[in-house]
């Protein structure tokens, strides 16, 4: 329980923690984000961990100098990547018998959503996923389990992941002296993090639809 306020107050609040880690932290701040960024998208087990307002939230504080944005760019550029090849072949490693059990740390439910977005975008769905919270943890490693050939897998993987550090960070980087966003900083964090739910949970609802009618 302790975990989950934790969690929820770092990713609501993710502009002050960022803040002390840059203070305490300093140079290595660049290693901590590259293992959050990693974990996230190269771990079945820790899809709860912030992405997108992350992404954000970084570019604002490489806009006042407190990052650098090339170096920053390049390392969660290669975290979202590494994590994409790791969850990959733990999914390759593992093969369909995550389908066969119930496993306490996987959901079943997100992998069965996430084979059904394949089915329906194809290779694309690495490049969408990586936009979509839960599914971009999920996509490489269904893609593992035999949805894909590697080289097809890392082609895309590539693109996506170019596309969302670049759009993320930037956007952080641009509007950092905006002042509706220094005043509102919470509330800009919790929007990202709400569009950003909205396709998988449209995609839920278009799916239970159907399935009434």
């Amino acid at each position: 329980m302790e975990l989950i306020k934790f969690l929820i107050d770092f990713v609501l609040h993710i502009d002050k923690h960022l803040n002390e880690i840059i203070i305490n932290y300093n140079t290595w701040t660049y290693l901590i984000l590259f293992l959050i960024v990693f974990c996230e998208t190269g771990l079945v087990v820790t899809p709860f961990l912030p992405g997108d307002s992350l992404l954000f939230a970084a570019g604002t504080f490489a806009a006042i100098g407190a990052l650098n944005i090339t170096v920053l760019l390049l390392v969660l550029f290669f975290a979202a990547v590494l994590g994409d090849n790791n969850n990959y072949f733990i999914g390759r490693f593992i093969g369909n018998k995550v389908y066969e059990k119930n496993y306490r740390l996987i959901k079943r439910e997100y992998l069965e959503k996430t084979h059904a977005f394949y089915e329906k975008h194809g290779g694309k769905t690495v490049i969408f996923a990586r936009f979509m919270p839960i599914l971009r943890t999920f996509a490489p490693f269904v893609a593992g389990v035999g949805t894909m050939n590697y080289p097809r897998f890392f082609m895309f993987s590539i693109i996506g992941n170019l596309l969302w550090v670049n759009i993320f960070c930037w956007a952080g980087y641009f509007f950092a002296n905006n002042t509706f966003v220094k005043n509102n900083f919470s509330m800009v964090i919790v929007g990202i993090i709400l569009v950003s739910l909205l396709p998988p949970i449209i995609t839920v609802l278009r799916e239970k639809f159907k399935r009434k009618k």
